[in-house]
């Protein structure tokens, strides 16, 4: 999962948290401001009624009565004045019941007790529990909606700045790790970001891929020279031996085993043409400027592999596009690449076996498959066969040599994209797409 997503995730759960949490307590709150609110409101109207009692005296209330009462006309609010004992000290906000003209209602009261010309008097004012609570319901889907859009605004805002903040890190691993092909060639200018964890890896990785280009670079030339040093020697070698073969009473155990020697000679000289041949490719020092019809490439590999067919008494059937070609390769490498797999298939193959090679076009591009009815390569070995010298771990003394990496060399200078499918003792499928 992409470290965007992972955070996009993370920031959507949080505020989904905050919504259910909130949700959760927003009856609450919305109680607890509503009792806050008509706490101010007794307040404000105690703070009036004592100055109008200052102002025109408690007449202006009782008018000659002993105590005074009034409601509205749904009995939602009341106030009431009435004496009280000398003792009595309130100043305080509580619920409690009222009985107003055989309606049992509850109220919200503001007491408060105050002295008049020497007598104690009581305030009451007070607000009906339903009349606070009729806009609780309203006020929390309002706050609901407001905090719904509150949230999905953040959230548009928090993606922007993500994708803003992690732009350059998917640029880093767009051009650096995507779609790269080994060796790495061309510029590569740091990534521009203010971040420094990303430069600091955009910076790392510029210098890692610089030290494998030039590792990979003084492999390539070390190989080459070996390559192409050690062939000399070996033709002056196979020179001499071939002298002492020729020459008189020579006995026949000596004879033997310069045989032997120019074998292992043999065996050397083509290692070293292979390796010698894998640097040059590497090296991209052939052109790509042929036009290669496949059908007659296979034809002519065909040809010439026909006596160890007929060893094996191997049967071939080529169902191959006639009019298909390949252009802007070299021929002589794809030579090599058809030659080798096509001698794969016969020296894995079974005796009275079968070489299947067919071709197909596809989306992506041209295909051609090589299958061969042999004795498969085990699952565990499929990952390395194009390693060089890469021998087998079964018992038996089977190698892939240097075959399969000029496969894969050429495969890769020409863009080739090789895959393989093999079942034990079921036999072995390569499979070559052609970019169209």
């Amino acid at each position: 999962m992409k470290l965007s997503t992972k955070l996009l995730l993370f920031i959507s759960s949080s505020k989904l948290i905050i919504v259910i949490i909130f949700i959760l307590l927003l009856p609450m709150l919305v109680d607890q401001i509503a009792s806050e609110y008509t706490n101010y409101i007794l307040g404000q109207q105690k703070t009036k009624v004592l100055a109008d009692l200052e102002q025109n005296g408690l007449d202006y209330y009782l008018q000659g009565d002993k105590e005074y009462g009034s409601y509205t006309m749904l009995k939602e609010e009341y106030i009431a004045i009435e004496p009280a004992p000398t003792n009595l000290h309130l100043d305080n906000i509580k619920e409690s019941q009222r009985i107003v003209e055989n309606d049992t209602l509850r109220y919200r009261i503001l007491s408060h007790t105050f002295q008049h010309n020497g007598q104690t008097y009581l305030l009451e004012i007070g607000k009906t529990v339903n009349s606070i609570n009729q806009y609780n319901k309203p006020l929390q889907r309002f706050t609901l909606y407001t905090l719904i859009v509150l949230i999905a605004f953040t959230l548009i805002i928090d993606l922007s700045f993500l994708r803003l903040l992690v732009r350059p890190l998917n640029k880093i691993i767009r051009t650096r790790l995507l779609n790269r092909k080994f060796p790495f060639r061309g510029q590569h200018p740091p990534i521009k970001t203010s971040t420094y964890d990303f430069r600091y890896l955009d910076e790392s990785i510029l210098i890692l891929m610089k030290q494998v280009n030039e590792a990979f670079e003084k492999e390539k030339e070390f190989t080459a020279n070996a390559s192409h040093e050690l062939m000399t020697p070996i033709s002056i070698l196979q020179s001499k031996m071939e002298n002492l073969l020729t020459g008189e009473g020579l006995e026949e155990p000596f004879a033997q085993h310069i045989v032997e020697m120019m074998k292992t000679l043999t065996r050397l000289k083509k290692i070293s043409s292979s390796l010698l041949l894998i640097s040059r490719i590497d090296n991209a020092q052939f052109a790509r400027k042929d036009l290669v019809y496949p059908l007659e490439l296979v034809r002519e590999i065909l040809e010439e592999l026909a006596i160890k067919l007929e060893e094996k008494q191997i049967k071939t059937k080529v169902n191959l596009t006639i009019n298909q070609n390949l252009a802007n390769v070299n021929r002589d490498l794809l030579f090599h690449l058809f030659y080798n797999l096509i001698n794969n298939a016969i020296k894995f193959n079974r005796a009275h076996g079968r070489i299947y090679i067919s071709d197909r076009i596809l989306i992506p591009g041209y295909e051609i498959s090589i299958r061969d009815t042999g004795v498969g390569i085990p699952e565990a070995q499929i990952p390395f066969i194009f390693d060089r010298f890469k021998k087998s771990t079964d018992g038996e003394n089977r190698g892939y040599g240097l075959g399969l990496t000029i496969v894969k060399s050429i495969c890769n200078y020409h863009h080739i994209a090789l895959s393989v499918e093999s079942d034990t003792d079921q036999g072995t499928v390569f499979k070559l797409l052609f970019p169209i």
